[in-house]
């Protein structure tokens, strides 16, 4: 990286020093600020962290103007479209498109460790029935390191690397379990003859007196949304992830934490948001009663899957998902239900408005995915759960790249205190 410098002058002192700009291979460059506390004794004040770069990352580029989505350079509609999702994490864990005996050699990995501890599963009738899948999940992922803890040395890259391995094959044989307890069903174990998106399939929606027949159009659309999941740079969970990596604890307490922060309906909720409003509006004849609600800004009405905090452009990942929207609604033979037809008349509104279009309100990749996922036929309460079952090889790659820096210290993020100043303690009898 080739490096420039911008000139920082305290007013209150006139001191004045010169802080290296870093530029990156594209995108915005960086401040280097990192002595910055030392050299003015002040720190940066940055809510939400909008404008702080935390790290040095090679694995996903964002640019929300412009809508581009890149995995290690590859555009997400390229991986979408031309690759698989096992593809897409081998990309993301090793930095290069696999050859065809690396993907040989990753596939069954991955395959080989799908089954989880049988006492692991034990640990299920620990929660009540009516337990959310998300509160499973983060109870169960931190858990692992107390049944896998022969690869918990985080300096060795072997033990880091299976770790991985064991995070990418067992989140979909967790995930469809804690919908299995929830809905009292008995477990399906994994079927290592299935790919990745119909194994997760088969053991979300089989059960012993009845097979499931797993749609190709179906499977292949469950792929794509594992896609578009994968990563998506240093978001909240991301970060949280990295954050807690920092201290050197397990991969599986990190990716827990990582799991607690999706949970937020301000993060990975999204989706499932987008079909509580299509539940709110009712009938397709009140989609423009709700577009006038949202247009008024004293209404708190707000049209959810529409929009992105990061993309100022068509969300890139949202085009990929509305073909096979298309395609799964036919499939389902849902295309009729009322519902459906809410979001395609949202969806044409959104795309034909000028105030949607003059807001650059479009729809974005939870409303679509939320679409599909009904559509196959998971319960609202399992779409964060996919989401995250998704993000697990992204968490887990920027992990990985986290731990192998060189320069990595402890996270420790800082404030601006504005409480009360020194003050003496008194004897509660002398207190006002």
């Amino acid at each position: 990286m080739s490096k420039n410098s911008m000139t920082f002058r305290d007013n209150r002192t006139g001191k004045e020093v010169e802080l290296p700009i870093i530029e990156g291979s594209t995108g915005p460059s960086v401040v280097d600020c990192t002595k910055f506390y030392r050299d003015f004794g002040l720190f940066m004040l940055d809510p939400g962290f909008k404008s702080t770069a935390s790290c040095d990352s090679k694995i996903t580029f964002i640019d929300g103007e412009k809508g581009i989505l890149e995995h290690r350079g590859y555009p997400i509609e390229q991986l979408a479209e031309k690759s698989s999702y096992i593809e897409t994490c081998y990309l993301l864990m090793y930095g290069e498109l696999p050859t065809k005996d690396e993907f040989d050699w990753f596939n069954r990995l991955v395959v080989e460790h799908t089954m989880v501890h049988e006492q692991l599963l034990q640990f299920y009738k620990g929660f009540r029935r009516d337990a959310h899948p998300m509160a499973i999940m983060v109870g169960v992922v931190g858990a692992l390191s107390a049944f896998y803890h022969d690869s918990l040395d985080i300096h060795d890259p072997r033990h880091r690397e299976i770790s991985a391995i064991r995070v990418l094959a067992k989140l979909p044989t967790i995930a469809a379990a804690s919908y299995k307890y929830y809905t009292g069903q008995p477990f399906i174990y994994p079927n290592n003859n299935l790919s990745y998106a119909a194994n997760f399939l088969n053991m979300m929606f089989s059960t012993p007196c009845e097979e499931y027949h797993i749609s190709p159009i179906i499977s292949d659309a469950m792929d794509k949304i594992f896609i578009l999941h994968a990563d998506h740079e240093q978001n909240a969970s991301t970060a949280t992830v990295r954050l807690a990596g920092s201290s050197q604890a397990n991969p599986f307490a990190c990716i827990s934490a990582g799991i607690s922060a999706l949970w937020g309906p301000a993060h990975g909720g999204a989706n499932e948001a987008v079909l509580k409003m299509l539940d709110e509006i009712g009938t397709p004849d009140r989609v423009s009663e709700y577009v006038e609600k949202a247009r008024d800004p004293k209404d708190t009405f707000r049209l959810m899957g529409f929009g992105h905090r990061v993309y100022k452009n068509y969300d890139p990942r949202a085009k990929v998902l509305r073909e096979a929207a298309k395609g799964v609604l036919e499939e389902t033979g849902r295309a009729d239900d009322p519902l459906f037809k809410i979001a395609m008349e949202l969806e044409r509104i959104a795309l034909e408005d000028e105030y949607f279009i003059e807001k650059k309100l479009y729809p974005n990749v939870d409303f679509y995915s939320g679409i599909i996922l009904r559509a196959i036929g998971f319960p609202p309460n399992m779409f964060t759960v996919i989401f995250a079952l998704a993000r697990s090889v992204g968490w887990i790659s920027q992990w990985i790249e986290m731990i192998g820096d060189d320069h990595l210290s402890i996270g420790r993020p800082r404030q601006l205190y504005s409480g009360a100043t020194k003050r003496d303690w008194v004897p509660i009898d002398e207190r006002d």
